[in-house]
């Protein structure tokens, strides 16, 4: 048990006089590759990070939730009553998970819950899916409900898209549910398809380092929500579902008038294809050879898609001349995380680096760590 889980357990204990019931954790996730492809029922490579949020929790008598988080010192309550779409605040990502679990048919008793997160918030690591997976998890065991796999994961991104009103898709929410140690998640986001790929970069000589730019996500909803038109515009004018179902690439983009919705649509499909191309890599344990796959996603990225800025962009080309093997922005763009595929201990050369090049830039100083793929959504205690 660490010592953040006996923290928990001491707050709840001080605050309620009563002895939790468990602990439970789900972990932020990094996107390995597959980038905007989830919403456009593509394939996604994302692990689960040692990063994550705990949660210790025990039932209650009435119709009531409290939840504490000790890292704002804030304790937040509401009722059955209270539950609304549209509910404003960080507690909205706890009652949402209660709202969905609610609106599927299920019974939720009250509960009292103290949490706490070492996910970086604002980075692009999924936060928010760690603590509604964390709420959930400790809900789902609380009440004995029948609700296991992807059908977590589902009811997390419902309380997030309907509840809260983000529209994200189900990769973060099927990476903390569902990811296990040492492997990488290969997901279908049409299919739901789910297979774990081993991803042990420590026996190939190498390791991934995350680097959290520390850039405001300013234009991200708006930007994100235009990307999303443009690749339904598109699929619409092709004739087909979504952009996965793209077989030829040169065919489609000439169908396509506006050279914008020609990028967009090259971003897609050569993602999707760079996300195939990993799994079978990492299933023939070549680890090395993701190296140019990363490249060619930042290129994209930036080209075609245009979600990058100038503080992501410098710290990829930075890890590069640096010494890393490939790199790339990694989450929804505009700012956030960089990962980069670098020799065994060199994490630490490289990242500083970048902090000296964005010094060099008047940029503020980025924050870096070494990522281990790690387990999903767990019950503790």
């Amino acid at each position: 048990m660490s010592n953040d889980a006996n923290s928990l357990i001491e707050a709840l204990r001080n605050q309620t006089g009563r002895q939790p019931t468990g602990v439970w954790a789900a972990p932020g996730r990094v996107n390995l590759i597959g980038e905007h492809t989830d919403y456009n029922e593509g394939y996604v490579m994302p692990f689960a990070l040692a990063q994550r949020v705990l949660i210790a929790a025990a039932p209650r008598n009435d119709r009531t939730w409290s939840v504490t988080s000790l890292n704002n010192d804030s304790t937040k309550i509401f009722s059955a009553a209270d539950l609304n779409p549209g509910m404003v605040g960080w507690q909205a990502y706890v009652a949402g998970v209660v709202w969905a679990l609610q609106e599927a048919g299920h019974r939720v008793g009250g509960a009292d819950l103290v949490l706490t997160s070492d996910v970086p918030e604002g980075a692009g690591l999924s936060s928010s899916a760690a603590l509604e997976c964390a709420v959930l998890t400790a809900v789902v065991d609380l009440n004995d409900l029948d609700v296991v796999g992807i059908e977590r994961a589902k009811l997390a991104r419902r309380s997030e898209n309907d509840f809260v009103g983000a529209p994200t898709g189900l990769m973060d929410q099927a990476a903390s549910t569902l990811c296990t140690a040492g492997h990488a998640l290969f997901f279908d986001c049409r299919t739901d398809a789910a297979e774990q790929v081993l991803f042990d970069a420590t026996s190939a000589g190498l390791e991934i380092l995350v680097l959290d730019t520390k850039t405001p996500h300013a234009l991200v909803d708006s930007e994100y929500a235009a990307r999303r038109a443009s690749c339904e515009q598109a699929a619409q004018l092709l004739g087909i579902p979504a952009l996965r179902d793209v077989t030829d690439l040169d065919a489609a983009l000439d169908q396509l008038p506006d050279p914008v919705l020609k990028r967009r649509v090259r971003h897609v499909v050569t993602e999707n294809a760079r996300v195939l191309e990993a799994a079978d890599v990492l299933r023939a344990g070549r680890i090395a050879d993701l190296a140019p796959l990363l490249d060619a996603s930042h290129e994209s990225m930036r080209d075609d898609f245009e979600i990058t800025v100038p503080q992501v962009d410098l710290a990829v080309e930075t890890a590069r001349s640096s010494g890393s093997l490939g790199a790339r922005m990694t989450g929804g763009g505009f700012g956030g995380c960089i990962i980069a595929l670098v020799e065994l201990g060199d994490s630490e050369r490289i990242g500083e680096a970048i902090v000296e090049s964005f010094g060099a830039a008047g940029y503020g100083p980025p924050v870096y760590f070494t990522a281990v793929p790690s387990t999903g959504a767990q019950r503790l205690q």
